[in-house]
């Protein structure tokens, strides 16, 4: 008998919280879900994060070995992958602004 309170309790208790750390429907943004958008933008950062580490890893063994001028060229061709990759947006607008002023 006692065992049956004590469970019952503890599975009100779980309910009361499992309600109280849901949101409720007002937090929710009034556009709705763009659960492509989100995802997205998730996939990028986490991308980011470990293109990073990765270029963190590589540029240390660069200047461990002490060789600086390879170390500088790996960060200049990191930096621009990373530009290329992540930023596809302001290429094609450097590009646009390259082409106007070769080609008028």
């Amino acid at each position: 008998m006692k065992r049956q309170i004590a469970i019952t309790v503890a599975l009100l208790a779980l309910l009361a919280l499992v309600l109280w750390l849901v949101p409720d429907a007002s937090a929710a943004p009034s556009g709705g879900n763009d659960v492509g958008h989100n995802i997205g933008s998730l996939l990028r950062h986490y991308a980011g994060q470990i293109y990073g580490g990765i270029i963190a890893i590589v540029g240390l063994i660069f200047l461990l070995n002490r060789r600086y001028t390879d170390l500088a060229l790996f960060f200049l061709a990191a930096v621009l992958v990373a530009w290329l990759v992540f930023s596809p947006d302001q290429v094609a607008d450097a590009a646009r602004g390259i082409g106007d002023q070769i080609l008028p």
